[in-house]
């Protein structure tokens, strides 16, 4: 669907089901340089078993309109007017990488505006190699290829997809090359704010974290979720892009801290 967030047209995915605010709502935030199809599997099934779904596009990226914004403050405080906007009550919100750093930053803004926050193939603060970031800036292709030959496991590399015809390394490519990933990537690397806003997050808190993960190392997901006061849960074998290489083993993770909060609600 497609909503006015700050006079632009914004896109956000709904799992296939048209959103209903009177519903549990649960909301996934994309990493740097993607979009809503990074939750294809999860927005789906939460959509078809008694959720709503919000997956938005930030903006400037994908379908959705407008400049990409400079800083994970500004993603914050976006995603505050975003959830203003839907109709949305109090949502689970769920973000990856970078996202997940902009989750923070709604926590901090809004925290009203939330039941519980979850990190995947994350951390609080997020260094972004300066090689990649320059590479970012010439061209968005190439450090698409960079990304993702770090981002993704073995498993992937040699073309094994949990999605049969479909190959998750190209669909990232894809993705990566059209949107504003030099821009994404500034705003994570200048990012330093996790651990203060971490001592201020109230809400109940996840980590789902990769084992093989070569851009968000799993020791420093860890040592974030003990800061946060965050249940962990660690899937194996898999690197950084837990939504797509692991959709699977990543959606059985958010049901049980989402499906567990809610049946005490």
């Amino acid at each position: 669907m497609y909503l006015d967030v700050r006079g632009a047209k914004t896109y956000a995915a709904t799992g296939g089901k048209d959103f209903d605010p009177s519903l549990p709502t649960v909301m996934f935030v994309h990493g740097s340089g993607l979009d809503h199809r990074s939750w294809a599997l999860q927005t789906r099934w939460f959509a078809y078993n008694g959720y709503s779904v919000l997956a938005p596009d930030l903006p400037g990226h994908s379908l959705s309109a407008g400049a990409a914004l400079e800083t994970i403050e500004e993603m914050g405080a976006w995603l505050a007017d975003f959830l203003r906007a839907s109709g949305a009550g109090p949502v689970h919100a769920i973000g990856h990488s970078q996202g997940f750093l902009d989750v923070l930053e709604l926590a901090s803004l809004a925290p009203e505006l939330l039941k519980s926050i979850t990190g995947i193939g994350t951390a609080g603060e997020i260094p972004v190699n300066p090689a990649l970031i320059e590479a970012a800036r010439d061209s968005a292709g190439a450090a698409a290829e960079m990304l993702l030959m770090w981002g993704f496991g073995a498993d992937a590399q040699y073309g094994i997809s949990a999605v049969p015809g479909m190959q998750p390394i190209a669909i990232g490519r894809q993705i990566m090359a059209s949107n504003p990933l030099y821009q994404d990537l500034v705003a994570c690397a200048a990012y330093g704010r996790g651990a203060s806003v971490a001592a201020q997050v109230k809400v109940p808190a996840q980590m789902i974290l990769a084992r093989k993960d070569r851009l968000t190392p799993m020791k420093a997901g860890m040592a974030f979720a003990e800061t946060l006061g965050a249940k962990v849960t660690v899937i194996e074998r898999y690197g950084h892009m837990l939504p797509i290489e692991a959709p699977k083993q990543t959606l059985h993770a958010l049901r049980t801290l989402v499906g567990s909060l809610e049946q005490a609600a």
